[in-house]
């Protein structure tokens, strides 16, 4: 059997939920929790992280841009942020983005529409780790602080390993925990106080802040996930450390 399809091995991870009074799987809770956010989640992520995350997403890009995709697969694509940066900054590039949650999407789309990019970007209700387009169709998959949200990690990236054409780059962007002690422990107050209350006084679910922080603690981080990409098929994984270790972007080829 190849080592894609190898029994699919469950992480710590992947048992994080946002609401653990819940009786739901953690895909109908994560589609929940960010159907929940939607009308503010833009606002938010540019605010909580001082748009940092807008120079991790166009670094990612830059990446990817090395290798001139024409159709790229925008996994979790939410509101459309890494499908819209891409159009903006590789030329004649076609994104398809798939989400589980409906709300996201939508929001996504008034964007596109807003931007004129509705002829380069298609977004997609679907399941991440049931994705439902043929083998070997894309020339490059990205995620944007989406694959920790998965109920089966090893699962959804077999999945993007195969939809990506052979020769074809991954790109992911996580979070991470600084290697610094003083930094991390700044990180971890920021993350496990200041956000959740921040989110409460925007009248956000402080439920949905917290799930980040927990399923951030969680995440099998550098090395150890790209021993996960090596396992379901991927070639010359990487990773690079950025903002001194408090997110980092994995690349890897099929």
């Amino acid at each position: 059997m190849p080592p894609i399809f190898a029994a699919m091995r469950a992480q710590p991870h992947d048992h994080i939920i946002p609401f653990s009074e819940s009786d739901k799987t953690k895909k109908e809770q994560v589609a929940e929790m960010f159907d929940k956010i939607a009308g503010k989640y833009d606002f938010m992520n540019r605010f909580l992280s001082a748009r940092t995350d807008v120079r991790w997403r166009k670094k990612a890009i830059n990446l990817l841009k090395k290798n001139h995709p024409k159709h790229i697969l925008d996994i979790a694509t939410g509101t459309g942020d890494m499908a819209i940066r891409a159009c903006k900054m590789i030329e004649g590039v076609k994104v398809t983005g798939v989400d589980i949650s409906v709300q996201m999407l939508e929001a996504g789309k008034k964007k596109i529409a807003r931007l004129g990019l509705g002829d380069a970007i298609d977004l997609q209700k679907g399941d991440s780790e049931n994705l439902h387009f043929a083998d070997a169709q894309f020339d490059a998959v990205m995620a944007a602080f989406g694959v920790r949200n998965f109920e089966n990690l090893e699962k959804g990236l077999a999945e993007m390993h195969r939809v990506l054409r052979p020769g074809g780059q991954l790109c992911i962007i996580e979070f991470s925990r600084p290697r610094s002690a003083f930094i991390n422990s700044l990180y971890q107050l920021y993350m496990s106080v200041v956000a959740p209350q921040i989110a409460r006084a925007f009248k956000q679910d402080k439920q949905a802040y917290q799930y980040l922080n927990k399923s951030a603690k969680a995440f099998p981080e550098r090395k150890n996930f790209t021993t996960i990409l090596d396992k379901v098929g991927f070639k010359n994984t990487a990773y690079k450390a950025l903002s001194f270790g408090m997110c980092c972007i994995y690349t890897a080829t099929k």
